[in-house]
């Protein structure tokens, strides 16, 4: 019996399993949904010295969650789990590296069959506060787990919220590994250095701790603040701010304000230093939206995150986040929400990027970048298709010396089944 025949197997014995014990729980609203998503992924490198023409592969996703209710009494207990298992549809050796599937250890340049992943997650609840111990899926400032490909990143560790002092939320935890995205194994963590980030890692390469301590305090439904602390040991310490504020015009008019700062310094002998400041503005009419955004970065490197996570700025979008070294960056962008005419659940957007100004050392002259993108939706609304989503994801990114000439078209159609 091959592997990846194995890992199938072991998931969905263990997944029927989790959710036999769940359903007996289903009264204490214990929840779980099954995501099916089917990813196809086409990557054309227009360069001269590309070293292959394209990465084109097509994949079947299964996104298991499985939550339980907590124990009654002043301390309540429960557990989470999490199934992962993606599926080789089409692939080549020659048409790798899209991100959507694992590649094999014995042939690297060929994809497996099958991979996956299963998690579970402890949590106790006091109060308003909760303790996670496990299998984590970050979404803030820190370490935004990537989710943009078949299967989601995901990270070991502990993580506890702090929700006493409302408005104030505080958050504190460690992680330990990491699970890429289109990998089924708990890997060390390090510094993501593509691009002309320019870093340069002192002894340490890979680290098994990042702590962080974040703080969130709401001034007001419209208005929130917070101050992120991170501490990739051995490679890099982080403090980030964000603010949001929502101003309502009038009858269907809003005004939305997002902006981030953030100071990277070096740890355990790396170079990092980089200050990244970014902001994007949006203005709300009707079913319109239009969106500015600028992003600049400063220091003797681009922008410090964890290896696999997305970078936590306004500029990053379907390829490329302008975030190397000495970047500066805009953004237009542009969005309809169809319901305005009627057609609910079908949405539209669009966006253009340009960076100039990129360091590439060596003498070499600054590189400039630019990125244009386009975002058709659809949910189907009602009917035996109901929830099922359509997305038709396509880019075009060049650069002058800086890094690869592509054009993407991204195919997706999920669907999320409510199992109880």
């Amino acid at each position: 019996m091959n592997r990846v025949t194995v890992t199938s197997r072991v998931l969905l014995g263990g997944s029927a399993l989790l959710l036999n014990t769940f359903a007996q729980a289903q009264e204490q609203n214990a929840q779980a949904t099954l995501e099916m998503r089917n990813f196809y992924f086409n990557r054309d490198f227009r360069q001269g010295t590309a070293s292959q023409s394209k990465a084109e592969e097509w994949a079947q996703g299964f996104i298991l969650k499985a939550e339980s209710a907590y124990t009654d009494g002043p301390v309540g207990v429960g557990v989470d789990a999490l199934g992962l298992l993606g599926v080789k549809l089409d692939s080549s050796p020659d048409r790798t590296g899209t991100g959507l599937l694992q590649s094999d250890r014995e042939a690297p340049h060929r994809a497996q069959d099958e991979y996956g992943e299963a998690g579970l997650t402890a949590k106790v609840r006091a109060s308003h506060s909760t303790l996670k111990i496990g299998t984590l899926q970050p979404k803030f400032a820190l370490a935004q787990a990537n989710d943009s490909r078949l299967l989601p990143q995901t990270f070991r560790g502990a993580w506890l919220n702090i929700g006493e002092l409302e408005p104030l939320s505080i958050d504190i935890g460690r992680f330990d590994r990491t699970n890429l995205r289109n990998s089924s194994d708990n890997e060390s963590m390090t510094v993501f250095n593509g691009g002309s980030r320019n870093i340069v890692l002192g002894n340490t390469r890979t680290t098994n701790q990042f702590d962080f301590v974040s703080t969130r305090y709401t001034w007001s439904p419209q208005l929130t603040a917070a101050y992120h602390y991170g501490h990739l040991d051995g490679i890099y310490r982080q403090h980030f701010l964000t603010l949001n504020h929502q101003l309502q015009l009038a009858t269907g008019q809003s005004l939305k304000s997002d902006v981030r700062l953030a100071r990277s310094l070096g740890d355990g002998g790396s170079n990092v230093d980089n200050t990244a400041f970014s902001a994007m503005f949006t203005y709300a009419l009707g079913g319109h939206s239009f969106g500015l955004g600028y992003q600049r970065m400063s220091g003797d490197t681009g922008f410090a995150n964890i290896n696999g996570t997305d970078a936590y700025l306004v500029n990053l979008v379907q390829i490329s986040d302008f975030a190397n070294q000495d970047e500066r960056s805009w953004q237009a962008r542009y969005d309809y929400n169809f319901a305005a005419l009627g057609l609910p659940g079908l949405s539209f957007m669009t966006r253009y990027l340009s960076g100039d100004g990129i360091e590439l050392g060596a003498g070499r002259a600054d590189a400039k970048e630019w990125e244009r993108d386009t975002d058709l939706a659809y949910v189907v609304q009602s009917g035996p298709l109901k929830d099922v989503a359509l997305r038709w994801r396509n880019s075009t990114l060049r650069t002058s010396q800086s890094g690869n000439d592509i054009d993407e078209n991204r195919l997706i159609l999920s669907y999320t089944l409510r199992i109880w």
